[in-house]
């Protein structure tokens, strides 16, 4: 199943279907995309998204960033609480957003790493930025 996980249908199709799923995607909220892949995500090292830090980040950035870290569990948790109400019905038993995008057997992010900050990521996450580029007149 090629598709867009930010709204957890393709997943759950492919979970309930038993093939493999390919995301293509730009970034996932709340840092779920390396929860899911098991990727290392240091608060320390790997800005959140939306603080404007870079990866040489000061001391205050760092602990802005690591409580903006621990407050995504409690403002992220509500927004995937239905798709995991609705992957419970199908599957009649407890399953989680990570446990559904963690079957993923490749990430095509959709961004150049030459322009994002450095960051570890894993064997199954390809970038294949400027596939939306339009060329400039």
């Amino acid at each position: 199943v090629f598709t867009d996980p930010i709204l957890m249908c393709g997943p759950v199709i492919a979970e309930y279907l038993s093939v493999p799923s390919v995301y293509f995607l730009r970034g996932f909220p709340c840092g779920m995309d390396s929860e899911a892949t098991q990727c290392p995500n240091p608060p320390s090292y790997v800005p959140r998204l939306f603080l404007n830090n870079s990866d040489s980040m000061t001391f205050a950035q760092r602990v802005k960033n690591m409580l903006v870290r621990m407050l995504e569990f409690i403002y992220c948790k509500p927004i995937f609480a239905q798709f995991e109400e609705l992957a419970y019905e199908i599957f009649q038993k407890k399953v989680t957003t990570t446990d559904l995008l963690s079957r993923g057997s490749v990430w095509l992010m959709r961004y150049d790493f030459v322009f994002e900050f450095p960051r570890p990521v894993m064997p199954n996450m390809v970038f294949i930025g400027g596939i939306n580029c339009d060329q400039k007149e």
